[in-house]
């Protein structure tokens, strides 16, 4: 399995030896695209899975440094919380290197409206049932590409 995200189109394709097995719609930064600590924008290039959180907390369920809370997010919350899933995303590359110090993560979210658009804080944000789908479908390791 393999996962490519389109920033354009602001979708996540998840394929197995090039076929599309499913296609997700999700949100990344509102600030655009980047590298640099601290400027909450989505870096791009080649990345893997390198930690996955969260299996078995409930749809919505609200993580804070990924731990899980107890509490679930609404989408009336204008927090940005990070929900239900977490896949920790580690860069392959020179200038994404540090995306795993910088928290940048593939997550639910409580702002689903929101999805579709460019509207995160760094991460790239999904639906709660659909990071759920996908967290049981990959595994550490898996190869992440952020496409421009």
């Amino acid at each position: 399995m393999q996962i490519r995200i389109h920033v354009p189109s602001q979708t996540l394709d998840l394929l197995e030896d090039e076929t599309l097995m499913r296609r997700y719609v999700v949100s990344t930064s509102r600030f655009g695209l980047g590298f640099e600590p601290g400027s909450n924008k989505t870096p791009t290039g080649r990345f893997c899975i390198a930690e996955m959180i969260g299996d078995g907390a409930p749809a919505g369920e609200i993580f804070i440094s990924r731990q899980p809370t107890g509490r679930c997010g609404t989408e009336a919350d204008l927090h940005d919380h990070v929900q239900t899933r977490i896949l920790w995303l580690e860069g392959l590359e020179g200038e994404n290197a540090n995306t795993r110090e910088r928290y940048i993560y593939i997550h639910g979210t409580n702002a689903e409206g929101a999805l579709g658009t460019p509207a995160s804080m760094g991460c790239i944000r999904m639906g709660n049932s659909d990071v759920i789908d996908l967290f049981e479908r990959v595994s550490p390791g898996c190869p992440v590409e952020i496409l421009t």
